[in-house]
C-alpha cells in the first residue's frame, strides 16, 4: 500500500517555474515507477512525465518534453517535476501516481494516485 500526498502547486505567470512534489509513504517506494498527470477542467486526464524505480529511465508527453523534469529520491520517498516557461495551457490539476508493472503512459497502468494539486498558469 502506498499512499501519495502532492504540494508545490499554485499560481504563476506565463513563463515562470514551479517545482511539484510528491511524498510516498510506506517502505516499498523504491519499488514502484512513478508518474505524473493532469487534468484541466472539462478534459480528461493526461499524462506528463514517468520515471522508473530507479530514476534511470524517464519519459515525457511531447507538449511538455525541454520544459518540465521528472526526478526522484527514493531515500526521501519523493518524487518531483520541475516546470520551467510554464504556459497557460499547463493549467490543470496535477496528479502523482505509482506502478508495479508496464505502461507508462497509461491511467490503467497506475496502483495508486494522489489527490492532486492545483497549477494556474496566468498570461
Amino acid at each position: 500500500q502506498v499512499q501519495l500526498v502532492e504540494s508545490g502547486g499554485g499560481l504563476v505567470q506565463a513563463g515562470g517555474s514551479l517545482r511539484l512534489s510528491c511524498a510516498a509513504s510506506g517502505r516499498t517506494f523504491s519499488s514502484y515507477a512513478m508518474g505524473w498527470f493532469r487534468q484541466a477542467p472539462g478534459k480528461e486526464r493526461e499524462f506528463v512525465a514517468g520515471i522508473s524505480w530507479s530514476g534511470a529511465s524517464t519519459v515525457y508527453a511531447d507538449s511538455v518534453k525541454g520544459r518540465f523534469t521528472i526526478s526522484r529520491d527514493n531515500a526521501k520517498n519523493t518524487v518531483y517535476l520541475q516546470m520551467n516557461s510554464l504556459k497557460p495551457e499547463d493549467t490543470a490539476v496535477y496528479y502523482c501516481a505509482a506502478r508495479t508493472g508496464g505502461g507508462a503512459y497509461y491511467t490503467s497502468s497506475y496502483n495508486y494516485w494522489g489527490q492532486g494539486t492545483q497549477v494556474t498558469v496566468s498570461s
